[in-house]
């Protein structure tokens, strides 16, 4: 009733704003305070205009929607604070969400009858302040609203870079962080958290933290990987390494999915670490998508495709597989690197002519989905529903996911997207960070992300039914699948994904956001006014 009375008093004044001592205001929205609007350092940048609060009302993944009461576009950190300090000391604290790039896909960026930040705001300060001082590690202190894309091209100026990167660019520093930030080079670097030195984070009770392994460190470990239930991430110190020039680029096709993941594994070990590939990943291809799917890639060329089509009828697979390996070199390497190439090759159980190699820059290879994004928004199918499913699975049980998935429920299937699979190196991964992986004792686990595009609204309903069915065939088979950027539909399900940690888990959340107010949109904690039966916005 309170949000109809809001679109009711929206449709009879045809704007949000009134004049207050010289100064457009925002008017009061219904199921926040009206004392909100007084608040001196930040009511003038507080909207409650339906088309600012309309764009936070959805993410990336439009598979929810939220609408939150008002939108603040912070100037600093400070503006941050003080708004969770006012929702944790009201006698009904509302949601506060930070929103980077609104790139979550089951609601992480929203706060439904709250308060989303939008980080953006912050940004036009160009806080990237890169340290490269002689003798010392290099690093970069980045603002949590920062894109990586930005990050790149600053910390480039001095001639180095992050060491791992996410296979998109346009995502901030802080939305990655707060999940862990995967990637081809998370082999060898562990994920973007554990890559981090310091941190800032605002509490759920509004204050300003500075944590690192050895100050604050609870937060610190909580943070990182943490969904943003402890605090907003507002600058991130990160590990620099001296950048490349130059990329050659490989996908490697494969028949056999017992070759292929012992080619990976290999790939991934301390054995080829030295004189191997920079970054590695996998793709698979259902069969049917070579009858059904795009006839041009921007890797693969129509021929190509075409022999590869030709690859899965001969071979009477179910899909064909790709690795995905990158070298990193620089112009006066070349004939080292080709060297280096040809030899790591040698080792490796491919397809006999089935290499596919491209020359390109280092940013020109970082910035490769850029170019799949301009044509899938160019066709309309770039803001679309994307029903994921990103799984963690235990190395031991990777083929038998295979042949349940692959060459079972998705057998005779063509769905839109992209599907990925690779291994990564559990030594890597720091374990007291939030960030959950497979426990089973087992050095190495694949990351296995079905990335579904849903074309339709019935895409929609068919592609959450696979799902379910790939989640009912683990749970069935004893499969630990551990789901990364994760989406539980009850208190009992996020306590099953945290297994043994989820008393820590819950301790840290009474201790830096006893009200529950960030991130609420999981739906891991009820807020402290609903779990006492307090009606709530």
């Amino acid at each position: 009733m309170a949000r109809a009375r809001f679109v009711a008093l929206a449709l009879l004044t045809c704007s949000f704003l009134s004049v207050a001592a010289g100064q457009l205001r925002p008017l009061p929205a219904a199921g926040l305070p009206g004392d909100l609007f007084n608040l001196g350092s930040i009511a003038s940048r507080l909207r409650t205009d339906r088309d600012t609060t309309a764009k936070a009302s959805t993410d990336f993944g439009r598979m929810v929607r939220a609408a939150p009461e008002a939108v603040l576009h912070p100037r600093t950190p400070a503006d941050i604070a003080e708004l969770i300090r006012f929702s944790a000391s009201s006698p009904a604290p509302f949601p506060v969400v930070p929103r980077g790039q609104g790139h979550s896909w089951r609601g992480q960026s929203l706060a439904p009858g709250g308060v989303v930040v939008d980080m953006r705001s912050m940004a036009r300060g160009h806080r990237v302040n890169v340290s490269a001082a002689a003798g010392a590690e290099p690093y970069v202190d980045a603002g949590g609203e920062q894109l990586w894309a930005d990050v790149l091209r600053a910390t480039l100026r001095h001639g180095l870079a992050p060491r791992v990167w996410t296979d998109y660019l346009r995502l901030t520093v802080g939305g990655t962080l707060s999940n862990a930030g995967i990637g081809g080079q998370a082999f060898r670097h562990g994920p973007q958290i554990a890559n981090v030195h310091e941190l800032d984070v605002i509490t759920g009770t509004g204050e300003m933290v500075t944590c690192s392994r050895d100050e604050n460190s609870d937060l610190f470990f909580a943070a990182l990987g943490g969904l943003g239930q402890f605090g907003v991430i507002t600058r991130a110190r990160i590990r620099l390494e001296p950048a490349p020039k130059r990329v050659r680029w490989v996908r490697l096709a494969y028949s056999d999915i017992a070759m292929f993941t012992k080619d990976q594994e290999f790939l991934i070990s301390n054995q080829a670490s030295d004189a191997g590939f920079n970054y590695v990943e996998g793709q698979v291809q259902l069969n049917r998508s070579f009858i059904e799917g795009p006839k041009s890639t921007p890797f693969f060329s129509t021929t190509d495709l075409s022999r590869l089509a030709g690859l899965a009828s001969r071979t009477d697979s179910a899909a064909i597989y790709y690795i995905e390996g990158a070298m990193y070199y620089n112009e006066d390497t070349t004939i080292s690197v080709d060297q280096k190439m040809e030899a790591l090759l040698d080792q490796l159980n491919f397809e006999p002519g089935f290499v596919f190699t491209k020359g390109v820059t280092y940013v020109q290879f970082l910035d490769r989905v850029r170019e799949e994004e301009s044509a899938l928004r160019s066709a309309g199918v770039w803001e679309v529903p994307h029903p994921w499913l990103n799984l963690f699975i235990p190395r031991s049980r990777i083929l038998d996911f295979d042949t349940g998935v692959f060459k079972g429920l998705l057998r005779d299937a063509n769905p839109a997207g992209i599907i990925l699979m690779y291994p990564m190196n559990k030594d890597r991964w720091d374990d007291r960070m939030t960030a959950m992986t497979p426990t089973a004792d087992e050095d190495v686990f694949y990351a296995v992300s079905l990335l579904w595009s849903a074309l339709s609204a019935d895409d929609v309903e068919q592609l959450e039914r696979v799902n379910e069915s790939v989640l009912d065939l683990c749970a069935e088979t004893g499969m630990e699948c551990k789901q990364y950027l994760p989406h539980h539909a009850s208190q009992e399900g996020w306590q099953r994904h945290f297994g043994t940690k989820w008393g820590k888990v819950a301790e840290l959340k009474a201790k830096y956001d006893p009200q529950a107010i960030l991130s609420r949109g999981h739906k891991i904690f009820r807020s402290r006014a609903a779990a006492d039966g307090v009606a709530t916005a």
